[in-house]
């Protein structure tokens, strides 16, 4: 009895080391390079977040102003930080007042809000996984870990990493809320489905996940229905306590998101298949494959048990929000992220219970353990790579960083630019524009309104000029704006400096 407690506590122990090892794993690639790119080449949305929760700083208005392209809840987020940093800048002598900050001050410590979120996301995952057993969690964990998605989206100050870690966090809860079924954990779920749904409307379909515990619970109480209730309740209430502008400024609310709806609204029917081939890139074949067994066993598991709530908990929501997101016609490989956890806990399934199967043809335990030794190389070297590669990447000075300094050094301050790239922000001492593509307007338009220099990238104009054919009339805008126009300098990616090509364009009087 005393040797087998005494095993019981080593592994543990060992269980706590390697946990340790997957965290400190995590944190530094989510926080190498978390500079990278500061102030002149940004994440293309970062400054969507970053700029509005500096105003919010320096008016006190937590009114987002009819913008609600997000719910709120990051905003305040990233407001109380850059409240923080204002503060420590000001006790080091940086500034005197909130005017001589700029929104550029505060890019890393909001990145490192996300990557401390991004971080405790894999802690999450390893909770998760324990209801599967240890091994399935240090696993799950692990390639949460080196998730090459999820490491770059962790740099950046945007929104899709919070939602993941709110969805991870809700999935925890749910689980909880099976496992001790009162009111009590039922509204500890339904609030960490409210924030997800605060940071960005699709964490709403979180809720999937206490509704399916209260249905799949019959001990549930008061009664299942009434948890399910209690769920919903407590997701309304935390969301609009979270995002208060969501009621407060009800108009003002309800023409953003429509506007926002119908950005998105369009079917896309190849957008699933572009999903899929993000999924295969980060996850690379091994883990891909393994994750695909995993979902075989999930639905044999779901329709014969044992443990059908286990199961179902990890497979219903990333096929409802995958496909969800499918359907939408704006398609990046981030939004896929609410759904990586998941993959990860089926994948680490996939290993551990298949290997689990060959006791049933006596095969040696040593021969077993090599082998899931085997499968866990194969399942995390490849991602580990690829994030590593990624922070190696961003660490280099890209061609938008380049453009961003040849600007500030060589054309003078209050020239009028309009750049065709969200990732490039001029200082304010700049009367700059950010537009969506350089042939919204003409030539004779930016002459009449007094535009100096255009800044044109291949991010956006490159693909018409790849295939013209597919698009004469924009390529023939293209061409025009090129022509008329005197080219200054052009930054061309290389393996030094990736990144698109720029061109920083003169507009004669």
């Amino acid at each position: 009895m005393a040797d087998r407690e005494w095993r019981e506590a080593s592994d543990t122990r060992r269980a706590t080391l390697t946990l340790a090892i997957i965290i400190v794993a995590a944190a530094l690639l989510r926080f190498w390079a978390l500079d990278a790119g500061i102030p002149g080449s940004l994440g293309i949305d970062e400054p969507q977040v970053m700029m509005r929760s500096v105003q919010m700083m320096r008016t006190g208005s937590l009114n987002p102003h009819g913008f609600f392209d997000y719910p709120g809840l990051y905003l305040y987020v990233q407001m109380a930080v850059a409240s923080v940093r204002f503060l420590v800048g000001a006790i080091g002598g940086e500034w005197t007042a909130l005017n001589e900050a700029q929104a550029e001050d505060f890019y890393l410590w909001g990145r490192a809000a996300t990557a401390v979120l991004g971080t405790l996301t894999v802690l999450l995952v390893y909770r998760v996984g324990l209801r599967w057993g240890t091994r399935y969690a240090l696993l799950a964990s692990a390639l949460m870990a080196v998730m090459p998605l999820h490491v770059r989206e962790s740099h950046y100050v945007l929104t899709d990493v919070p939602l993941t870690f709110f969805v991870t966090l809700a999935l925890a809860a749910a689980f909880a809320a099976h496992e001790r079924p009162t009111a009590a954990n039922f509204i500890k779920a339904g609030a960490a489905v409210g924030l997800a749904a605060a940071t960005k409307y699709p964490g709403a379909l979180a809720i999937l996940l206490p509704i399916m515990v209260a249905w799949m619970t019959p001990p549930a109480r008061p009664s299942r229905a009434s948890a399910a209730l209690i769920a919903c309740a407590a997701a309304l209430g935390v969301f609009l306590l979270a995002a208060p502008y969501t009621w407060l400024d009800l108009p003002g609310f309800l023409n953003g998101f429509a506007r926002l709806a119908s950005v998105y609204s369009a079917p896309s029917e190849a957008a699933w298949i572009t999903y899929v081939k993000h999924l295969r890139l980060n996850l690379h074949w091994p883990a891909t494959l393994l994750m695909c067994g995993g979902v075989g066993l999930a639905l044999v598991r779901v329709a014969r048990g044992p443990s059908r709530l286990r199961w179902a908990l990890a497979l219903v929501f990333p096929i409802v929000y995958f496909w969800f997101v499918s359907r939408q016609s704006l398609v990046y490989g981030r939004y896929l992220l609410p759904i990586v956890p998941f993959a990860c806990v089926l994948t680490a399934a996939a290993i551990v219970s298949g290997v689990s199967l060959l006791r049933r043809f006596a095969i040696p335990r040593a021969a077993r353990t090599a082998l899931i030794a085997v499968l866990t190389i194969a399942v995390l070297l490849p991602p580990t790579m690829h994030a590593i590669g990624f922070n190696r990447m961003i660490n280099r000075r890209n061609t938008t960083e380049l453009a961003y300094n040849w600007i500030v050094s060589n054309i003078p301050k209050h020239s009028r630019v309009v750049i065709e790239t969200g990732a490039v922000r001029l200082p304010s001492a700049y009367k700059s524009t950010n537009v969506r593509e350089l042939r919204e307007r003409d030539i004779p338009t930016y002459q009449k309104d007094g535009v100096e220099y255009l800044v044109a990238s291949s991010e956006v104009f490159g693909s018409y000029f790849n295939a013209p054919e597919k698009a004469p009339r924009e390529y023939a805008q293209y061409m025009t704006i090129f022509g008329r126009t005197q080219e200054v300098v052009r930054f061309s990616p290389s393996e030094m400096h990736p990144g698109p090509e720029m061109r920083v364009l003169k507009v004669q009087p």
